[in-house]
């Protein structure tokens, strides 16, 4: 209904353009309030991060920041540059939304207009207290938000600037991932290109593969406080892990290109003791329903020492700044547990440690119908020309890098042409999004603008490691199931030693 209000009021020659920047604030769309339309300074001092665990974005360009409100409480930041490269890219926003949240915000100083939201709720990333009760809002967060959002965005492009964006552009990481396939699934029509980067496509699989880790890890109230395994211990394991498997690829980078080409046996890792085996046990494998029935893919090995991304952060919860600002042991910890109490429950008093998943089923089935982005046909995306974009860090302990390749495995099923327009990339050594030993930096900009505007299907990706503002590695990412191998002569740390191959 929306999509047709804008067109009628914006199409042709008839409807007035603003001029200027402040002259937004008199747009008027249909259930749309724009609260706030200022011009910026190129170099003016970054908005504050929507969540304590997001980086602030510096934005070097001139722009136009226009805030405004979608239905009853969709909040959203629209970002104009004065020097506009005739594009759109709207960026995602990560765990439950903290507050309004653009994954691409940096887009802007390569001269896209870009846009984020709140998704309809404001709130703390690892709480989901808003979702009780309210499926507006779970709607909203699930799917419609992002749409809605999209559809006003182009809506004051077009007032702004006079024109339509030429192209139009989605790119998100973990929540944002979902987000990015939600769209290609859903509304195939709002984006010509589209970044899924670790995608938590599958969010009822994942919250009850983090609540069957949460009871393993932590597996009284008691633990919460005395993680079951210290830092020293799980700095151990992954030692142990990379000696037996960094080789397998044929170099020893410190790095494991497909991890699910080298077995780790749990019982045979020392310095455990047999609890915690157990636990690694539960943790690595395939999560499981009473019935035997496999809902989630297990976790690869990698990154269980890696103190800033890693285990502890995600899985086993030795980073005492999440008891501080998200009073959780764990962000799985958080995560599944909030999802349990407010998306399926509507019990803040649900406890993990009861709950047998008899009737998961049952259970999530309408927050999964609402969240849920697993339909792997996407035939009305590829038919409008749209092209996917996937990434995943192999070393990622907060979303396994199975399910990513489950699903892609899944779209070439049903359509063997889908590298035609959906293409995977995966990072070994990169933890969840950004981070971790492997080279992590990736143009997604530029590759899926490549892709669209010039028919440049990516091959051959270029990922680099830096460090202290300077490029220590690089690497070529492959598109799945090509691997990076080495060449047998180079350095190690340049992508040029590399070929891809299957």
């Amino acid at each position: 209904m929306i999509a047709g209000l804008l067109a009628l009021l914006l199409g042709g020659h008839a409807a007035a353009q603003p001029s200027s920047c402040a002259a937004l604030t008199t747009l008027q769309l249909p259930d749309v309030k724009i609260t706030e339309a200022v011009a910026v300074a190129a170099n003016a001092p970054p908005p504050k991060p929507s969540s304590p665990l997001a980086p602030s974005i510096p934005i070097r360009v001139a722009h136009c920041r226009v805030n405004g409100v979608v239905g009853k409480e969709i909040r959203f930041t629209l970002l104009l540059p004065d020097e506009w490269n005739r594009k759109l890219m709207m960026g995602g926003g990560g765990g439950f939304v903290e507050g309004i949240d653009n994954q691409a915000a940096s887009s802007i100083n390569s001269g896209y207009a870009t846009v984020g939201t709140d998704t309809g709720h404001q709130g703390l990333a690892v709480d989901a207290s808003w979702a009780l009760d309210s499926i507006e809002r779970q709607l909203n967060f699930g799917h419609a938000a992002i749409h809605r959002v999209a559809e006003v965005s182009k809506a004051i492009v077009r007032a702004r600037y006079n024109a339509a964006p030429a192209r139009t552009y989605f790119n998100g990481c973990s929540n944002g991932g979902r987000q990015a396939l939600m769209e290609a699934q859903r509304y195939p029509e709002d984006f010509d290109g589209i970044v899924a980067g670790a995608p938590a496509y599958d969010f009822t699989g994942l919250a009850a593969q983090f609540v069957m880790d949460s009871k393993a890890a932590f597996p009284d109230k008691a633990s919460l406080s005395k993680p079951l395994f210290p830092m020293d211990t799980l700095k151990s394991v992954e030692s142990q892990i990379v000696a037996k498997c960094d080789a397998v690829d044929g170099v020893h980078d410190g790095l494991m290109e497909d991890p699910r080409r080298c077995n780790v046996d749990v019982s045979a890792l020392t310095g455990l003791t047999d609890q915690q085996r157990r636990a690694l046990a539960i943790i690595y494998g395939e999560k499981k329903l009473p019935d035997g029935t496999v809902i989630y893919p297990p976790q690869p090995i990698g990154g269980e020492g890696d103190t800033a991304e890693g285990w502890p952060l995600w899985i086993n919860g030795v980073n005492p700044m999440l008891q501080v600002a998200y009073r959780a042991p764990s962000l799985r910890f958080g995560f599944g547990t909030q999802f349990f109490k407010h998306f399926v429950f509507n019990d803040p008093e649900w406890d993990y440690l009861k709950y047998d998943f008899e009737n998961y089923r049952r259970d999530a089935r309408v927050a999964g119908a609402m969240l849920n982005a697993t339909d792997p046909n996407l035939d009305a995306f590829k038919k409008r020309g749209g092209k996917l974009v996937l990434y995943h860090g192999w070393s990622d302990a907060a979303l396994s890098a199975n399910a990513t390749t489950k699903y892609y495995d899944q779209v070439k099923a049903r359509d063997p042409k889908a590298e035609d327009f959906a293409r995977l990339f995966m990072m070994p050594g990169v933890a969840h999004c950004q981070g971790g030993p492997g080279p992590d930096r990736v143009d997604w900009y530029r590759v899926i603008d490549d892709w669209v505007e010039k028919g440049a299907a990516p091959e051959r990706i270029i990922a680099s490691k830096v460090m202290s503002g300077k490029t220590t590695r690089t690497r070529p990412l492959c598109a799945y199931p090509m691997k990076a191998t080495y060449k047998g002569s180079g350095s190690i740390d340049d992508e040029a030693s590399f070929t891809c191959a299957k």
